[in-house]
């Protein structure tokens, strides 16, 4: 077996790493296979279903961090891969993920055979390196640290001193990036994934979520005549509630766009059949954006991740009273 291109895609959260993943998959050439495993720090499991459009393999891991509990969810994940040949893999872990431990997984004995572990990209909002919340987090700081490329994403909302405070943080990076680059809407370059890796050493030890299964997460599963499922999950100051909705519950579009916007929280992702049809949404700090999917019988996935518990129960209420059921009557 061929040794398989791969890379690293790391970034904190609502830096932009699904969207830079999309712009990758829209140019990719024609012939080739693409796979991608996906983490998500929530359990419901939303940007597969987003990637899954543009014709890639997808595998999940949601529930935290992949590389937890000796590996066993990652290895899953990329054995099933592997084993489909494809002629590119990537990996993209959780924003609060720490890549230590992924890069020391794909370069172990196991796959060193199989693996072509290629420049680890991190991709960040400029924004961020003004703001202890972010420079603060040893994730944050090991993302960086651990990247051959840095891609400051989303630089058409940033002003001159973001920019400022980005490059002169980059300045100070030992060793030096094998690339620094400044791009609107996530447009990494192909070639940039073929920029070799480079040892490079994380300042911090690797911090588990908190969670403690030995077995990837079972696939998500209504049972006849339940609506929605709902799952939770916490670790490293933050927490996520997530739900999975049937098929055949729409969401009047306008109000859950209302409900996004106005919704204090860190980050939402989505992906929603509406009377409209079905759409992803993406919110960074009570900015929406949305795309229009072609998916059709989809099971709708809300995820909200914030560093408060929020009222989960009062959500879940709005959420249900904004089916077109609802609406109906």
């Amino acid at each position: 077996m061929k040794r398989i291109p791969t890379n690293i895609i790391t970034g904190f959260l609502g830096a932009g790493k699904t969207t830079s993943i999309l712009s990758l998959l829209a140019r990719k050439p024609e012939h080739e296979k693409w796979a991608i495993l996906i983490n998500e720090f929530g359990n419901i499991g939303v940007d597969g279903a987003i990637l899954e459009q543009q014709g890639a393999i997808i595998k999940e891991v949601p529930g935290g961090c992949m590389c937890c509990v000796a590996g066993l969810p990652m290895s899953v994940g990329i054995n099933a891969l592997l084993a489909q040949k494809p002629d590119r893999l990537l990996l993209e872990p959780t924003g609060l993920g720490h890549p230590k431990e992924v890069i020391h997984k794909l370069t172990s004995e196991s796959y060193r055979n199989y693996v072509d572990l290629r420049a680890t990209i991190t991709v960040v909002d400029p924004r961020h390196f003004a703001d202890s919340v972010y420079t603060d987090n040893v994730n944050f700081q090991d993302q960086l640290a651990l990247a051959d490329v840095v891609v400051a994403n989303k630089i058409d909302q940033c002003d001159d001193f973001d920019l400022y405070t980005f490059q002169t943080a980059m300045e100070k990076s030992e060793p030096k990036k094998a690339l620094i680059a400044e791009v609107e809407h996530g447009r990494l370059e192909l070639e940039w994934l073929d920029i070799e890796r480079t040892d490079r050493q994380a300042q911090h030890s690797h911090h588990h979520h908190g969670h403690d299964q030995i077995e990837p997460l079972p696939e998500l599963e209504l049972a006849p005549g339940q609506q929605f499922i709902r799952k939770e999950n916490h670790g490293q100051g933050y927490h996520s509630c997530g739900w999975f909705f049937a098929a055949d519950q729409l969401f009047e579009f306008s109000k859950l766009f209302s409900l996004f916007s106005n919704l204090s929280a860190n980050r939402i992702k989505a992906v929603v059949n509406t009377e409209n049809g079905c759409f992803a949404f993406n919110v960074v700090n009570q900015v929406v954006s949305v795309n229009e999917l072609s998916l059709e019988g989809f099971e709708s996935r809300i995820e909200v991740i914030d560093n408060e518990i929020l009222p989960w129960d009062e959500l879940e209420q709005i959420l249900c009273s904004i089916t077109a059921n609802t609406i109906a009557k």
